[in-house]
């Protein structure tokens, strides 16, 4: 097996043993060498790949991000009505499909944003999120093509804010708080709408 190939799997049993001890033991209580133990990697060899516990949750929320943009993308993609409410419900739910499979990420990242690095990555997210779906919504037809960013990256982050509050007891969310986000996030963009 080529020595990248051992890399990229190691680095992943890393990232999969420090997701189910988010889950089983919680952020907090996380530690380079319990994610060794449970990785069944040195403690040595755990940091030719990261420089701590807080590089190791970057690197999951990083791995959990992309499937989330990938889940998005081929949700928008199968969509058979195009229209302002259909694209800010498909995103939303393409948020909860990667939930469900990726309860760490759950933990991580609408939960405990304490890690700077996290923070500063999850806005970042947030602006990328808002300027792809604003292009988006304005090559459909389904905005006006004079919508300022900030009005998307508000709808991005009041949807965030709203994911936090239907996840933040239960790792499945409150999918009646999602709902009603939904319509949030829809009624506010529809004065923009075409």
């Amino acid at each position: 097996m080529p020595r990248q190939e051992r890399s990229r799997r190691r680095v992943e049993q890393i990232l999969d043993a420090a997701s189910r001890l988010v889950i089983e033991r919680g952020v907090d209580a996380l530690t380079t060498r319990a994610i060794a133990e449970a990785s069944e990697v040195p403690v040595a060899s755990l940091y030719q790949y990261f420089h701590d516990k807080e590089d190791i949750l970057l690197a999951l929320v990083e791995r959990d991000r992309a499937e989330m943009d990938e889940q998005l993308l081929a949700d928008l993609a199968g969509l058979d009505e195009l229209s302002l409410s259909a694209l800010v419900e498909t995103a939303m739910r393409a948020f909860t499909k990667v939930y469900a499979r990726r309860p760490a990420f759950v933990e991580i990242w609408l939960r405990g944003r304490d890690n700077p690095a996290i923070r500063d990555r999850g806005r970042e997210h947030s602006v990328e999120i808002a300027s792809n779906l604003l292009q988006f919504a304005e090559a459909a037809g389904l905005l006006s093509h004079d919508v300022p960013p900030k009005i998307a990256l508000l709808a991005v982050e009041v949807g965030d804010r709203v994911f936090q509050l239907a996840y933040a007891q239960d790792l499945e969310g409150d999918q009646e708080l999602v709902e009603e986000g939904i319509r949030m996030v829809a009624g506010y963009l529809a004065p923009y709408s075409r």
